[in-house]
């Protein structure tokens, strides 16, 4: 048995896919996930913050978020009453389901198109702002650019979709300036599924937050002989004025309701028709559905850290009570590290071979990961 205070390791229960690695002693998350840290039991913070969310007071929060969501529209006079970037994924689209029909808010909602939009994908953007009656405004990179930024973003990031982390920040805090649309409704909390807050701190999405988590690197590290500081204008935050002027305040609605993903889905199929399909490096059919490149991200973190998206997607039906650990690691040892078919469409766009894609991977490998074969 581990000494107190220092961390459990794996006694062979469940039979984690790599021995050598520290996993969570509840859910499936290993040492190698990045800001992942263990407690003296072990537990990540992960499952942390879903133990502390069975005890959070939700009707009290749920009456904040009614204060909140009144406040603006009490402002908003003949403006829109708040901002929604919206996807088409499950949660943009519950998000809009929420705000139009529960709480009667008049959005506006926006969308940065990563240009690697699935057929279903899609199908369910335009389905729910239909059922919905929201206006919506889409902004969509040339392709080249993209190609471009998806090839620097391997060797910058370590994965091939920083166009794409900065984009979906970037660009709904520029419509909220130009709209003057003080208030931004963003969908799952922070706490819900990774290691970066709990549910005590709540996160206000702000230039700390794009920097630091969703963008991952700032707009000068992309900067190449044939990527320009005004090719990377749509991807840059408004300045601190600007945002200040128009007193823009992001908010996630996780923070406030009881989030439910699964039940979540089932209620937009039944009531919008919204559709799920296979997914590349998952056996989830709704997670991220509306990117053919989720398989080649997902795939890119298994070369660098060791685990794959079946790894994140096990470990929350882990916490949710949906699978036994031992399911879990079934899953992983099954799903995980699979090349994905859209591989091959990505070496095309950027010029690279298999082998340089991996050389660049694990050369980014840190901490523990470094010791992975």
């Amino acid at each position: 048995m581990a000494n107190a205070g220092e961390p459990i390791r794996e006694m062979g229960l469940g039979r984690p896919p790599n021995e050598d690695v520290q996993y969570c002693s509840r859910c499936c998350m290993p040492e190698t996930s990045e800001g992942t840290i263990f407690d003296d039991m072990g537990i990540c913070r992960a499952c942390q913050s879903s133990e502390q969310k069975m005890h959070i007071d939700w009707a009290k929060r749920q009456k904040g978020l009614g204060r909140v969501l009144e406040h603006y529209k009490s402002i908003s006079g003949n403006n829109y009453d708040c901002l929604v970037p919206i996807s088409g994924g499950k949660d943009s689209a519950f998000q809009l389901h929420l705000l139009t029909k529960v709480y009667g808010m008049k959005p506006l909602t926006c969308t940065f198109s990563h240009s690697w939009f699935t057929e279903t994908g899609k199908y369910n953007l335009w389905n729910i702002l239909e059922k919905v009656d929201a206006d919506h405004i889409m902004f969509t990179p040339n392709r080249t650019l993209v190609n471009r930024i998806a090839r620097n973003s391997l060797q910058v990031i370590g994965d091939s979709c920083w166009h794409c982390h900065a984009g979906v920040g970037a660009f709904p805090l520029q419509v909220a300036v130009k709209f003057q649309i003080p208030l931004v409704v963003w969908g799952e909390s922070v706490a819900e599924a990774g290691n970066k807050a709990s549910y005590d701190d709540q996160v206000t999405f702000d230039e700390n937050y794009y920097r630091e988590i969703s963008m991952k690197a700032d707009a000068d590290k992309m900067i190449t002989d044939d990527i320009s500081r005004r090719d990377l204008y749509p991807f840059q935050f408004p300045t601190k004025e600007e945002l200040e002027t128009v007193g823009v305040r992001g908010i996630f609605l996780g923070d406030y309701i009881f989030w439910d993903g699964e039940r979540q889905v089932e209620f937009l199929k039944e009531e919008y028709g919204w559709r799920e399909d296979d997914v590349e490096g998952t056996y989830k059919g709704y997670k991220s559905v509306e990117c053919r490149m989720s398989g080649v991200h997902d795939y890119a973190k298994y070369v660098k850290r060791g685990f794959g998206r079946t790894t994140d997607h096990a470990s929350q039906d882990v916490r949710a009570g949906l699978l036994t650990r031992e399911e879990a690691f079934e899953l992983i040892r099954e799903l995980d590290g699979k090349r994905p078919d859209e591989l091959d469409y990505y070496l095309e766009i950027t010029g690279y071979t298999e082998e340089e894609f991996e050389n660049i991977l694990k050369a980014k490998r840190t901490g523990k990961a470094k010791d992975l074969v």
